[in-house]
C-alpha cells in the first residue's frame, strides 16, 4: 500500500547524514550533523562564531541552551571551504593593508613630532619620553571597546550595555584560551574551570622586557656611535626576526623570503651610509672615538636582536593561531597592546625616580607647546602600536619588520618637504631597495599562503573521498 513517507517529497532534501556540514568547516572535537550543543561531558568548542552563541546571557549561570538552534544556515547549502577560505584570506589581507598604511602614517607623524620636541624645544629626556609613548598603550582597549559599543548602537543594536560587556568578555576570555593553546578547539567549560590571565600576566611581562630594553638601546647608543650607524644596525630587527621565526614558529626558510629580507637590509645600508658621511658625529658634536663607537654599535645591536625577538615572542605567545577570523585577532591584538601599556605604567616607572636622583635623566614634565606637540608624538605612537602589533597579527614578524623599514624612504620625503633639502641619490636609491623587498616579500607570504590552502583543500578533498569509501563500505555490508 502507498505511503507518503515512500513518495520523494517525503525524503531530506540533502539525503547523505553528513550533508548538512557540506561546505562548511569542522573542528576537531565537533559533531556532524548536530544542531544540538555539545553537552560538558564532550569537547566543546570556541569557535570563529561568537562564543555567547553557546550560552544563554539571561541565564545567571551562562549555562549552554538545552534547546536546539534552527536557523536557515543548518538546513541549507552554505559556501565550500575553498570559498570560505579565500573571503577569509581576503578579509585579512584587507585588514592588514589598512594597518599598515595607517601605521606608516602615524609613525611618520610621530617620528617628526619626537625629533622636533628633542632637538629644536630642547625636551630630551629619552626614558620618561619612552615611558609615555609606551604607557599611552594602555588607551588602546578602552577606545577599541568605545569603538565597538558605538558601532553596535549606529547599526541598530539595541542590546543593553551588560549583555554587550559580557560578549566582550566572553569573546576575549576565549581568544585568550586559544592563544594559551595555541589551538582554535577550546574544551567546553575550560574557560570557567581555567583562567587565562595568569598566563597573560607572564607573556605581558617578558614580552614587554623585551620591548623596553629594545627601545632603550636606541637612545643609549645615540651619543656613542653615528647616526648611520644606528639606522643600519637597529633596522636589521628585520634579519633578526626572520631568523627567530624559523625556531620559533617553525616558519620554512624559504629562498625568495631570504633574498627580500637582504635587499632590504642593503636598502638601508644604502641610504646609511651611501652619501660618504657614515663618520659625522650626531648632532654636529665633536668626532667620536673608535671604542666608543664600537660601544655603541655592539649596544645598538643588542637592541636589534631584541626587537627581532620582541616581535617574534609576540606572534608566538600573544597572537590567536592560524585560522582564527580578523575581527577577533584585531580585538586580541588591541587588548594584548593595553596590557603592555598597563605593564608600563604601573612598573617600569621605578626607574624614573632612580635616573633622577643619580643625576643621569632629571624628571621634569613638559609645558606649553612642547606639552601639546609631545601629547599629539604620544598618541600617535599609540596608534602606531596598535597597527603595527595588529599587522603582526594577520600577517608575520618578517613581513611587518619589513613593511617598517618604509618608514625611513617616507620620513625621507616628509623632511624633504618640510626642510627643502632635496634627497640625495643615495637615500633614493636606497628607499626604492626598500619598497622592491617588501614587494617581494608581500608576494612570497602570498604564495606562501596560496600553497597552504591548496594543501588543505587537497586533504579535505582526500578526506571526503574517504569518508565516501568507508559510506560505501558500510552499504555494501
Amino acid at each position: 500500500m502507498f505511503r507518503p513517507t515512500d513518495s520523494r517529497s517525503g525524503q531530506p532534501l540533502l539525503g547523505s547524514p553528513d550533508a548538512d556540514d557540506r561546505g562548511r568547516t569542522t573542528y576537531r572535537g565537533s559533531r556532524r550533523g548536530s544542531p544540538l550543543p555539545l553537552s560538558p561531558a564532550s569537547p566543546s568548542v570556541y569557535q570563529e562564531e561568537d562564543a555567547s552563541a553557546f550560552f544563554d546571557p539571561r541565564r545567571p549561570d551562562n549555562a549552554p541552551l538545552d534547546r536546539p538552534t534552527f536557523s536557515r544556515r543548518s538546513t541549507m547549502r552554505s559556501r565550500s571551504p575553498a570559498t570560505n577560505a579565500r573571503m577569509a584570506a581576503r578579509k585579512k589581507y584587507t585588514y592588514a593593508a589598512f594597518f599598515l598604511v595607517t601605521s606608516l602614517v602615524s609613525f611618520t607623524v610621530q617620528t617628526e613630532l619626537a625629533a622636533f620636541v628633542q632637538n629644536d624645544l630642547g625636551w630630551d629626556k629619552a626614558y620618561c619620553m619612552l615611558y609615555l609613548t609606551h604607557g599611552s598603550w594602555t588607551l588602546l582597549w578602552p577606545l577599541q571597546l568605545a569603538f565597538l559599543r558605538l558601532r553596535s548602537r549606529y547599526s541598530g543594536n539595541r542590546e543593553p550595555w551588560a549583555q554587550f560587556w559580557r560578549r566582550h568578555v566572553m569573546l576575549v576570555r576565549s581568544t585568550a584560551l586559544m592563544v594559551e593553546r595555541q589551538d582554535l578547539d577550546v574544551p567546553y567549560g575550560l574557560g570557567a574551570a581555567h583562567s587565562p590571565w595568569r598566563y597573560l600576566v607572564r607573556t605581558t611581562a617578558f614580552v614587554t622586557t623585551a620591548l623596553t630594553v629594545a627601545g632603550l638601546s636606541w637612545y643609549l647608543a645615540v651619543s656613542m656611535t653615528t647616526p648611520s650607524d644606528l639606522t643600519a644596525i637597529y633596522n636589521c630587527s628585520a634579519f633578526f626576526a626572520y631568523a627567530f621565526s624559523v625556531p620559533l614558529l617553525k616558519e620554512r626558510l624559504r629562498l625568495d623570503k631570504s633574498i627580500a629580507v637582504g635587499v632590504a637590509i642593503v636598502g638601508v645600508l644604502v641610504v646609511a651610509y651611501g652619501d660618504g658621511n657614515a663618520s659625522a658625529p650626531p648632532n654636529g658634536g665633536a668626532g667620536i672615538d673608535g671604542g666608543t663607537r664600537l660601544l655603541g654599535n655592539l649596544v645598538i645591536g643588542a637592541g636589534s636582536v631584541l626587537y627581532g625577538l620582541y616581535e617574534v615572542l609576540y606572534k608566538r605567545y600573544a597572537c590567536p593561531p592560524e585560522g582564527t577570523s580578523a575581527g577577533r585577532g584585531v580585538i586580541f591584538a588591541n587588548t594584548f597592546g593595553s596590557l603592555i601599556g598597563s605593564f608600563t605604567l604601573f612598573v617600569l616607572w621605578i626607574p624614573l625616580p632612580l635616573l633622577h636622583i643619580l643625576g643621569i635623566e632629571t624628571f621634569e614634565l613638559p609645558t606649553g607647546q612642547t606639552a601639546w606637540l609631545l601629547f599629539i608624538s604620544v598618541i600617535m605612537n599609540m596608534i602606531f602600536a596598535g597597527s603595527f602589533l595588529v599587522l603582526i597579527s594577520l600577517t608575520s614578524p618578517v613581513l611587518s619588520s619589513v613593511a617598517a623599514l618604509l618608514t625611513i624612504f617616507i620620513v625621507a620625503i616628509v623632511d624633504w618637504a618640510l626642510t627643502g633639502q632635496p634627497l640625495s641619490g643615495a637615500s633614493i636609491f636606497g628607499g626604492l631597495l626598500i619598497i622592491a623587498a617588501f614587494g617581494m616579500l608581500s608576494w612570497s607570504t602570498w604564495r606562501e599562503m596560496t600553497e597552504d590552502e591548496e594543501k588543505k583543500r587537497h586533504q579535505v578533498d582526500l578526506s571526503g573521498e574517504d569518508d565516501d569509501l568507508t559510506e560505501s563500505d558500510k552499504d555494501d555490508d
